[in-house]
Order: structure tokens, then sequence, then C-alpha cells
């Protein structure tokens, strides 16, 4: 069996703009509950609860950086690459579950208004708005040298439109005395929670359940496999996100007989790790050779098994 060693190096997510976004977006977190408390405003609270997305997010991205700078151990073989993993789908069920009480919390005020205090929750609401204007300032000089960056400043820009909603709700109610406007922004903060919240929940589930990563059409990576020289056949391919940059993939690929006397693997094996980094961006894969006939030695399974390149394959018959 041939490894490639040549391992992502652990994303960069600590760069000193993002503490500082992480520090301001925390305090931000807790002026509104606080706001939210005073005021009596459910949309303050709602926005908070986004406000929890990006903190987390942040939060959890720099605690994986540092993680990932672990060592691997012979009982950790990938190191805490994959705690972001578990992390994060922590965080998206306590996302859902605050998005839904807000949505039914919404609707219940809606029915029955409450009386909120406009005046408390225009000053907390543009405190709210005015410290995501200044992470967004903090963020646009570096977004255009980092993807990590430009995913922040969106996470910030969307919490600015839900401070933007709360405030305007905030100076409805204060002019107008109309307290419905509250659970109304509250309904609309709460449908940009539970997208996220849902999206974070699956991507975190598919890493889990080590299903094939977006954007690696096994399909498409046979293709360029079998289109490599001496290469006849190819199968057992599989491919998993361990954690956020790093793809693995591994398969057996069958050879032509004279590449075992010849001398001629390592230079293939070059060549089927080149075309995934080129063509898949996949650094991490494993590969084993097999001779024509070596698939009648394999282990039987009892059950079918599905392939990856869109047929089935029984185990007992498969040449």
């Amino acid at each position: 069996m041939s490894e490639s060693h040549h391992h992502h190096s652990p994303v960069d997510f600590g760069s000193g703009r993002l503490a500082m976004v992480l520090g301001i977006s925390t305090t931000l977190l807790v002026v509104e509950v606080v706001g939210a408390i005073v005021s009596g405003s459910l949309a303050l609270l709602a926005d908070a609860g986004h406000m929890l997305a990006d903190v987390g997010g942040l939060a959890l991205a720099l605690v994986a950086a540092r993680l990932a700078r672990r060592p691997a151990t012979t009982t950790l073989t990938w190191g805490f690459r994959r705690a972001e993993v578990l992390a994060a789908a922590a965080q998206a069920a306590v996302l859902l579950a605050v998005g839904l009480w807000v949505l039914s919390e919404a609707v219940r005020r809606l029915i029955d208004p409450v009386a909120v205090a406009g005046t408390a929750m225009v000053v907390f609401g543009a405190a709210a708005l005015a410290g995501n204007a200044v992470s967004a300032l903090l963020l646009k000089h570096s977004a255009s040298n980092s993807m990590n960056t430009r995913a922040a400043l969106l996470e910030v820009t969307n919490d600015a439109l839900g401070g933007l909603a709360v405030l305007i709700a905030a100076i409805v109610i204060a002019t107008t005395g109309w307290h419905r406007a509250d659970p109304i922004a509250s309904i609309l903060i709460g449908a940009m929670i539970l997208p996220r919240a849902w999206s974070l929940l699956h991507k975190a589930i598919n890493v889990l359940l080590e299903a094939t990563p977006e954007g690696i059409d096994l399909t498409e990576v046979r293709s360029h496999l079998l289109s490599v020289d001496h290469v006849i056949e190819v199968h057992d391919l599989h491919a998993n996100l361990v954690a956020t940059g790093l793809p693995v993939l591994s398969a057996h690929l069958t050879v032509e007989d004279g590449c075992f006397h010849d001398g001629h693997l390592p230079e293939l094996l070059d060549e089927v790790q080149a075309c995934l980094v080129g063509h898949f961006d996949v650094h991490h894969s494993t590969f084993q050779f097999e001779p024509a006939g070596h698939a009648a030695h394999e282990e039987a399974c009892m059950e079918d098994i599905p392939d990856p390149g869109g047929h089935r394959r029984d185990p007992l018959t498969a040449p």
C-alpha cells in the first residue's frame, strides 16, 4: 500500500483581526442579552441568538486552529482535527433550538402583543449595529486575501442586517407604540438563524458519516484514474473529509502485471497522486496496487457493495 504524506497545513483562522472581531461579537452578544432583559424585546434576544452563531463559529475556528497544531498520536492518528466537527454539530443543535423558540414566541406575541420599552430597545439596537459596523471595517481590509476572513465578513454583515431590523422595529415602537413590530423583526431574524443552523448541522453530520466531500465526484475521480497509463481498473474507491480543508481518498488500482517487475510502480504512484492534487485538490491519498488476478484473493463480503462509478458489484463474483 502506498500513501501520500503531503498534508494540508491547518487552516489559519487565528489572525489578530478575527480575534478582535470575536471579542467585539462576544461583547455585543452580552449587550443584546442585557438589552432584551431591560427592554423586554424578543427581537433583541433573537438577534443575540443570531450573534451566538458568529461567536460560536469564530471561537470554534480559533480553538480548532490551536487543536489542529497538536501532534497526532498512535491513538489519535489525526490528532484533534475532528474536534471542530463535533463542536459544530453541538453549536448547530443549539441554534436550531434557539431559532425554533424565537419563531414560536414571535407568533405568540403577534397574537398577544407584549409591551416593549422602545427607547431602551433603540439604544441597545444602535449599539449592536455600530459594533457590527466596526467589525466589518476591521475585516474589510484583509477580506480579499483570505477565504476565512471573507466568510467572517459575510457573517458580520448578516449580523448587521439583523441589528438593522432590531433598530427599525425599535424606532417604530418608540414613535408609534405598535408593539407587534418587535415579533415581526424576531421572525425575520429567526428566518436567518434556521437555514444557517440546518446547513451547519447537515455539513457536520456528513463529515461524521464520512460522506463524500462536496466538490469531489467519485465517478469523475474514477475516470481520471483510469486515464492514467497502465491502470486497468479502479475499485474500493472511498473519499471522506477528516476536517475542514482535509479531504482524504483511498482506492485499489488494478494495474498491468509488468509494473510489478519493471520498477514502474513508484512513477505510477506519483502520477495518480498528482492527478488527485491537480484535479481535485486532494493532498492525502492511499492507493493499493494489484495485479489483474488479485481480486480473487480479497476477502468476500456477504452483501453487495455499491460502486461509486454508478454500478454495483457482487464481491463473490466480481472480477
